[in-house]
């Protein structure tokens, strides 16, 4: 009968501070997967997932301090768990770093939500109105010449779109890439009388979270082209991280490359001459 041999180090206990670590881990993963499908697919309200998914953080935290209570102890009592407290940080590493980033952003950006191209007379949301009054909801408001402020110093470039296209045409452009980015369009209207003024709401998503922001556009002709106005807003929470910014620096570049690469109008046919006198003399 074969002797059963067992090494040393398999019989020095499992240190419980890794073996905890581990499961906060796993267990803040979890909840922070969870509340980032239940923000994006709009299966609970935004506040109650967010909360959800700060507790996600906040338990990860908790797993990296139990991780390194458990390094320390394994450190000096020679316990086993080493492989525990490795794979507890890991997960906690991928579950903070976007935070962190984001948490960057917070600190460097100024706290607004509201972004435009023309502060002083913003695209109005009006079917989007609708949408911000649920609880929590930023309203549908312009901020105010206190945003304006902050956006021209922290994002001087959001200026209004200028392009050589005439505004039917410009509508049409802008309207084919919004579409593209697969965002929600709730009102499109084509230019009318008497201002020949275009009007396009539409709902984007952050990257992420999925968290919703408004956008709002206006295409009026300038002389034989169009000027286009932006207007990007977060639905909610105070800062939007610079996501507005970056959405309708994106689009506007986006805009005028699309016109810039516009074929040309086809010329008008010249009209034929009329059959009149002139084929009765023949």
């Amino acid at each position: 009968m074969a002797r059963r041999f067992n090494a040393p180090y398999q019989m020095e206990p499992v240190s419980r501070l890794a073996v905890w670590a581990r499961y906060l881990a796993v267990f803040a993963a979890i909840t922070a997967v969870a509340s980032t499908l239940l923000v994006r697919f709009d299966f609970l309200e935004v506040r109650p997932a967010m909360a959800t998914f700060f507790g996600a953080l906040a338990l990860a935290g908790l797993s990296i301090l139990l991780a390194l209570a458990g390094f320390a102890a394994i450190w000096q009592n020679g316990s086993r768990g080493m492989a525990r407290i490795l794979l507890a940080l890991l997960i906690d590493v991928l579950i903070l770093a976007y935070p962190s980033y984001l948490g960057w952003h917070y600190r460097t950006l100024p706290a607004i939500h509201d972004i435009t191209t023309d502060p002083i007379d913003p695209p109005k949301f009006e079917t989007l109105a609708r949408l911000r009054t649920s609880d929590g909801a930023n309203p549908a408001v312009y901020a105010g010449l206190y945003s304006a402020e902050l956006q021209r110093g922290a994002y001087p470039g959001i200026e209004t779109v200028q392009i050589d296209l005439p505004v039917q045409r410009a509508y049409e452009v802008t309207l084919n890439l919004i579409n593209k980015r697969k965002w929600r369009v709730v009102d499109a209207r084509p230019p009318q009388l008497p201002r020949r003024e275009g009007h396009i709401e539409a709902v984007a998503r952050t990257a992420v979270m999925g968290l919703p922001e408004d956008v709002a556009i206006r295409i009026l002709p300038d002389g034989d082209g169009s000027r286009i106005d932006i207007r990007s807003a977060s639905r909610f929470f105070d800062s939007d991280l610079g996501s507005n910014a970056a959405r309708i620096a994106k689009l506007s570049e986006a805009i005028t490359s699309a016109a810039e690469n516009a074929p040309a109008p086809k010329p008008e046919p010249e009209p034929k001459p009329a059959k009149g006198k002139a084929g009765a003399k023949k």
